[in-house]
């Protein structure tokens, strides 16, 4: 005798309801579509980024409260943007892009940009954001796996992938009860990407296809996936998560 087993679909409120999300870097790639996710899941965002056109596109299509057209990595115009921001729950910072060169070849002043643009542009949304987010929302910053083994070229990429989680969990301590999260991905498939590979983007897909263990690509949604979980999970502080497909097991190539 067999017993017919019924089913309910699972119903409940979205995780972000009524909570105002700020996406750095939010009109393209990873940040856009966290400001995606977190918008399905019931919150108001915020966007700002560097190319008026593409952050109104991406307004647009996400009904944003509004947006703010600067360069991030500049400390005045992001200290007057948080400071004229109302009380908000989450932020989400995704400026930034590596730099890659040899020592021999290295250009000091992009590499300080890069630098600038992880280290000071942490410390800096920190400072100006700390009194604007509710106790138990977190800013939740982007490292990288790529650069943990040592390679040519990869001197200031390295040392920015090290020292990140280390600032991650000093300033979760000192800006209690507002959490502070790393997400360290991998290679993701993103415009950023494709501009820094150029025609050597498929090759590297495939590539990626066929040496990491989950078989595919890790694409931006799945790193939203795991930012709108660290801006919902209120338990997860001061840490660094990974999001790389596997990417640190295979052997580099």
């Amino acid at each position: 005798m067999s017993t017919a087993r019924t089913t309910f679909p699972i119903q409940r409120e979205p995780e972000l309801l009524g909570q105002t999300v700020v996406v750095i870097g939010g009109s393209a790639g990873i940040g856009l579509e966290t400001a995606r996710r977190a918008r399905a899941e019931g919150a108001k965002l915020i966007l700002t980024g560097r190319n008026p056109e593409r952050l109104q596109r991406a307004a647009s299509e996400l009904g944003a409260l509004s947006t703010a057209t600067f360069d991030a990595t500049d400390p005045v115009p992001l200290e007057r943007f948080f400071r004229d921001l109302p009380a908000i729950d989450q932020v989400m910072v995704t400026a930034g892009r590596p730099y890659y060169g040899r020592l021999a070849d290295m250009d000091f002043a992009q590499a300080r940009r890069a630098l600038d643009g992880h280290f000071l542009l942490m410390l800096q949304v920190a400072r100006n954001a700390a009194h604007k987010v509710r106790p138990g929302g977190t800013l939740l910053f982007m490292g990288g796996t790529g650069a943990r083994r040592p390679g040519i070229g990869l001197g200031i990429a390295s040392t920015v992938t090290a020292a990140l989680p280390a600032l991650t969990a000093n300033l979760a301590l000192e800006l209690a009860p507002v959490r502070v999260n790393l997400i360290a991905p991998g290679f993701v498939d993103t415009p950023l990407s494709a501009s820094l590979l150029g025609d050597e983007l498929e090759n590297r897909r495939n590539q990626l296809r066929a040496t990491l263990p989950i078989r595919r690509v890790v694409g931006p949604a799945d790193v939203a996936a795991l930012a709108v979980h660290i801006m919902t999970n209120t338990a997860l502080t001061g840490a660094t998560y990974d999001v790389d497909g596997g990417q640190q097991l295979v052997a580099a190539s």
